[in-house]
């Protein structure tokens, strides 16, 4: 191992956003650990195209409301790579429901990984991220759309926002960064699942851009968030073509 390579762990890698994140570090010159929760196929994938191109990855499976299996997650990328410097928590889930009829155990799904699991992870990072790294978690343009049926949704993103900006005055003096990402409408399955042609054509022209957002747009952001951007701290950054 390089001791001049830094080290990354992405969790939620297995996902389109998540793998694109994950390459795109690994042609930054870091070594990733690819998260996963139960795709391992699409998780060794990711793996696979980062060592094809020379780089270095393994693939770690783990729940990230556990904290007893993170702690696990960060002590074998700690063993396999020297250390870490960059976490990004791109794990999550979204289901969608009015207010009046979201299913409270869809909502408690969404608290439990969404909040839960993104609390966990960053208390994990906030204890390790070597000094000089980023912690960059993910939230959404929703929290600010007020778009119907994402209410519990956009809460549970709200949560990580909070989570987010207070986590990063916490850390003063340790040269840690702390911020979030909050996508707009972005082409990946999770986005693209039971939605219309219609519907998603519209949602692609509500940005200025005239287009949905690419796993790769998302990518771009979280590299600068992750390398040159050490001035950038305790912010949300909306990426999202301008929607709002």
């Amino acid at each position: 191992m390089d001791s001049a390579r830094r080290v990354a762990i992405v969790t939620g890698a297995s996902g389109g956003i998540g793998g694109s994140v994950a390459r795109r570090l690994a042609r930054d010159g870091m070594a990733v650990g690819v998260h996963y929760s139960g795709n391992e196929a699409r998780a060794r994938q990711v793996v696979d195209d980062i060592t094809g191109s020379g780089g270095q990855a393994i693939a770690l499976r783990g729940d990230v409301a556990e904290e007893e299996s993170m702690v696990a997650l960060f002590d074998t990328v700690e063993r396999e790579f020297g250390g870490v410097d960059v976490l990004v928590n791109t794990a999550g889930i979204m289901l969608l429901g009015t207010v009046v009829d979201l299913d409270l155990d869809d909502l408690d799904r969404m608290h439990r990984i969404n909040i839960r699991g993104t609390f966990v992870v960053s208390q994990q990072a906030a204890r390790r991220v070597r000094s000089g790294g980023a912690i960059i978690n993910f939230s959404t343009s929703v929290a600010r759309l007020q778009f119907p049926t994402y209410a519990g949704y956009a809460a549970s993103k709200g949560a990580v926002n909070a989570m987010t900006l207070v986590l990063a005055r916490e850390l003063r003096g340790k040269d840690i960064t702390v911020n979030a990402v909050a996508p707009g409408p972005t082409a990946t399955d999770l986005f693209l699942d039971g939605k219309s042609d219609e519907a998603v054509a519209a949602l692609a022209k509500a940005a200025p851009l005239e287009r949905l957002g690419m796993p790769e747009d998302i990518a771009e952001a979280v590299a600068f968030l992750a390398g040159p951007a050490r001035w950038v701290n305790g912010q949300v950054l909306y990426v999202n073509g301008g929607i709002a």
